[in-house]
């Protein structure tokens, strides 16, 4: 496997960069912007004491990344997660300026994150750290500061206690966060918004390599809100799921999994692991299942320099944030695997978020039909304007993607402080 500059050694901040910078090489980028378009505009990090259910104190570290404000408020994920220390919220912070550019929606790109192990930890113990992170980056969120969002374990009821905390020092605030239960302010489709997004762009994928969506088999890695909703779009598109994961395993089946009966079993065991109509095989088997169509929807890194020589796919679709490393982008491209990039595929959710927020600035309710038509609108014309832009430099929709995302953030800051 050739490499791509020893890429997959960088740190995930890094490998944002990596794609950044080949963007700038094409613009013909000066240090000056280089600079001013990888600097983060503001980094938080904060302690929050938590006193457990066993009487024992803890404490637990958390971040607020915020990249880039030209466009817009800054607009980012929260999540909870082990590995979500500071260089990986730099990194997603970052992707957020470059997705809220391609979508076209007036936000610039942050990120926040606590370290810790949600499924050890009961709800009152994540309502407590929930409210007690708020107060901590308080003073740099607003309705028209920073915007955060749900994101890897993080949820529309945590987005609930989020909005409460904050309004109780700043009154009734439903526009401080997105992604909350709609009898709080959240929008109708926010939940589903980036799995259907990813239905969306995979389609037009397949257009472009004239596949048939109906009849197709696709493999998706990890079954948690992206890759479950995605997979149930896709199967009502006429696609065949043909293997799936989840933190504990993975299971497949030749002929298609039956959606209905697999999400229902997944409502109740709480894993893909157990289903009765599938084989159960190795995780790191995933990658080497026929199929038309692979969607990683986990987390980062997943298709790397191991794993991606194995893969059978013809098109990648990116439902998680940063699942390819560099090296595995250039080796899957060079085998003509068509690669829809992250920073596009899984911008339904942000976009939808924005829609929330515009409904709560203006106190109004979209209809779900209304929200999902807009979604659908904004999504085909970033990935028009990202095939575009592909054409136009003759490269890969990833290049193509970032080359659009830094004139587009390039335009905006020179307009505003690069004088």
């Amino acid at each position: 496997m050739k490499t791509a500059s020893k890429a997959d050694e960088l740190k995930p901040h890094e490998q944002v960069n990596f794609y950044f910078s080949k963007a700038a090489d094409t613009l013909d980028l000066g240090a000056r912007e280089r600079m001013i378009l990888t600097t983060p505009f503001r980094e938080m990090k904060v302690e929050i004491p938590l006193r457990r259910d066993s009487g024992e104190w803890e404490s637990f570290v958390g971040f607020r990344v915020q990249h880039d404000c030209s466009r817009g408020p800054c607009k980012g994920g929260i999540r909870y997660h082990p590995e979500a220390d500071e260089d990986h919220v730099k990194a997603l912070a970052s992707l957020m300026t470059w997705k809220t550019a391609v979508a076209d929606i007036p936000y610039g790109g942050a990120k926040g994150g606590i370290q810790c192990d949600p499924s050890q930890m009961s709800r009152r113990e994540l309502e407590l750290l929930t409210r007690g992170f708020v107060d901590r980056i308080g003073p740099i969120i607003g309705v028209d500061v920073d915007i955060p969002a749900p994101d890897m374990n993080t949820n529309a009821e945590m987005m609930g206690w989020f909005m409460d905390q904050y309004s109780l020092r700043h009154g009734y605030s439903p526009g401080v966060v997105t992604g909350k239960p709609v009898a709080l302010g959240g929008s109708y489709g926010r939940e589903e918004a980036t799995g259907r997004g990813v239905m969306l762009v995979t389609k037009k994928a397949c257009e472009a390599r004239q596949i048939s969506l109906k009849g197709a088999r696709i493999v998706v890695q990890g079954f948690g809100n992206v890759g479950s909703h995605a997979a149930r779009f896709l199967h009502q598109q006429g696609a065949r799921i043909v293997a799936v994961s989840d933190v504990h395993g993975a299971i497949a089946r030749r002929e298609g999994l039956d959606l209905e009966h697999l999400l229902a079993h997944v409502a109740k065991s709480g894993t893909v692991t157990g289903f009765s109509e599938a084989q159960e095989i190795a995780p790191s088997e995933l990658f080497s299942v026929d199929c038309e169509v692979f969607i990683p929807a986990a987390v980062d890194g997943v298709l790397n320099e191991r794993t991606a020589p194995a893969l059978k796919a013809q098109i990648v679709v990116e439902g998680a944030n940063a699942p390819t490393t560099p090296e595995a982008d250039a080796f899957l491209s060079q085998g003509d695997v068509l690669i829809v990039p992250d920073i596009l595929a899984n911008a339904g959710g942000v976009i939808v978020s924005y829609f929330e927020w515009v409904q709560n600035k203006q106190a109004l309710r979209w209809s779900e039909d209304k929200v999902n038509a807009r979604l659908e609108e904004y999504l085909l014309r970033a990935y028009s304007n990202v095939e575009n832009a592909s054409s136009q430099h003759s490269t890969s929709l990833r290049h193509g993607a970032f080359i659009l995302a830094v004139k587009r953030v390039l335009e905006a800051s020179k307009l505003r402080w690069m004088t």
